[in-house]
C-alpha cells in the first residue's frame, strides 16, 4: 500500500478502534490515553501515513496560503520585500502566493480577485502608482480577510500599516544636498496620489522652505516608477535657462539613467550637477562616480508585514502601523562644489 493511499480507515481497521480515535490521537487530544496514541502513531508511521492536508485546511476553513501583491518583481525593493515575507510565513508554515500589478489599478482589481477566490487567509499590499481609490480593498474587508499594507499603503482605510520614515528622509537627503553648497535643487518625484512620493515630496519642499530656498515648479518634474521618460526630463533640466545644481530623483535607476544623460552632454557629476538617488541598489557603488542614496531596507518591510498579517490571522483585532527606518547613504555623487 503506497503511503499517500493510507487513510485515518485503515490505521483504525488494523487496530480494531473508531476512526474518530485514530483522528483525535494524531491531533494529540488529551481525551485519548497515551497508551492509545503512542500505537496510533507507531502504525501510522509503519505506514508511511500522511495526512490530507488540502482536506484538513478546508475542514478548518483556512489553506495556509498568504497572498501578497506588489507593483513589480523585478525592483530589488520589492524582491527582497518578497524575500522578507516568504521567511515569515515559511517559518510559521504558510505558502506564499505572489501576484504583480504591474503599476496597474486594473491589474491589482483582477489580483485581488485571484486571491479572493484561491481563498487566502490574508493579503499583503503595496498598491501601484495608478491607484488613486480603495473601493476594490473594501472586498477584504466585507469577507474578513486579513489584510496589511506597506510600503506603498492606502491611508483611507483602516487597515494594519508597514511604513518608512519617508518625509524625515526625504529632508534630510534634501538638507544634505543645500550643505554642500546647492541651493538650486530639482526633484523627480514619483505620482501625488501615492503616500511615498506624498510625503517624500513634503520632505524636499520643507527643508528647502527651512533653508529659505525657494520651490520653483520648473524643477518639479513627477514620474511614474517605469523610469520611461527620464531621457525627456534629464533635457528639460538641462534646456532651463538656470539649470539646477542637484537633482533628487525617484529611485537609483532613475538616477543613474540621468547621469548618463547628463555626461553625454558635458555636464559633471558632481562638480556641475549633484545627483542623489532613492533605494540604495548595489549598482550604485560600481557607477562613476558612485551614486548617493537612500537606503530602505524593504527586507525589513517585508517580514514586518508578514508578522503583522500572521497575527490577525490567528485572531489579533489589533490594527497595527508599523515605522521601518531608513537611512542616507553617502558617496561621491554628492561632494560639495569646489571653490
Amino acid at each position: 500500500m503506497s503511503s499517500s493511499s493510507v487513510t485515518i480507515k485503515d490505521i483504525a481497521k488494523m487496530l480494531g478502534i473508531s476512526k474518530s480515535t485514530v483522528s483525535r490521537a494524531l491531533s494529540e487530544h488529551t481525551d485519548v490515553n497515551a497508551e492509545t496514541r503512542q500505537r496510533v502513531i507507531e502504525v501510522a508511521r509503519k505506514l508511511n501515513y500522511a495526512p490530507n492536508t488540502i482536506a484538513l485546511n478546508l475542514k478548518q476553513q483556512r489553506t495556509n496560503i498568504i497572498g501578497v501583491i506588489i507593483p513589480e518583481t523585478v525592483n530589488r525593493f520589492f524582491a527582497k520585500a518578497i524575500g522578507g515575507i516568504q521567511r515569515i510565513a515559511n517559518l510559521a508554515g504558510y505558502n506564499v502566493m505572489i501576484c504583480q500589478s504591474d503599476e496597474s489599478s486594473t491589474t491589482e482589481k483582477n489580483n485581488l480577485q485571484s486571491l479572493i477566490a484561491a481563498h487566502v487567509d490574508g493579503v499583503i499590499i503595496s498598491v501601484s502608482s495608478e491607484t488613486d481609490h480603495t473601493d476594490h480593498f473594501d472586498a477584504l474587508l466585507q469577507r474578513n480577510i486579513p489584510v496589511v499594507f506597506f510600503d506603498r499603503i492606502s491611508e483611507s482605510l483602516q487597515t494594519s500599516q508597514v511604513v518608512t520614515d519617508n518625509y524625515e528622509i526625504a529632508f534630510e537627503g534634501t538638507e544634505h544636498l543645500i550643505a554642500q553648497g546647492r541651493n538650486k535643487i530639482a526633484i523627480v518625484a514619483g505620482p501625488l496620489n501615492l503616500y511615498v512620493s506624498k510625503h517624500r515630496f513634503q520632505g524636499y519642499a520643507d527643508a528647502l522652505k527651512k533653508h529659505n530656498l525657494p520651490l520653483r515648479d520648473e524643477y518639479i518634474i513627477h514620474s511614474n516608477f517605469h523610469n520611461s521618460d527620464i531621457e525627456a526630463y534629464t533635457k528639460q533640466l538641462i534646456n532651463l535657462p538656470e539649470r539646477p545644481d542637484a537633482v533628487f530623483a525617484i529611485n537609483d535607476y532613475a538616477a543613474i539613467e540621468m547621469m548618463y544623460h547628463f555626461k553625454k552632454h558635458g555636464i559633471r557629476i558632481p562638480e556641475d550637477i549633484a545627483m542623489l538617488g532613492f533605494n540604495n541598489e548595489n549598482i550604485c557603488k560600481f557607477v562613476e562616480p558612485p551614486l548617493s542614496s537612500i537606503e530602505l531596507s524593504s527586507y525589513d518591510l517585508g517580514t514586518t508585514a508578514a508578522e503583522l498579517l500572521l497575527r490577525q490571522i490567528k485572531g489579533s483585532r489589533e490594527l497595527e502601523k508599523k515605522l521601518v527606518k531608513s537611512k542616507l547613504v553617502i558617496r561621491e555623487s554628492t561632494a560639495g562644489k569646489k571653490s
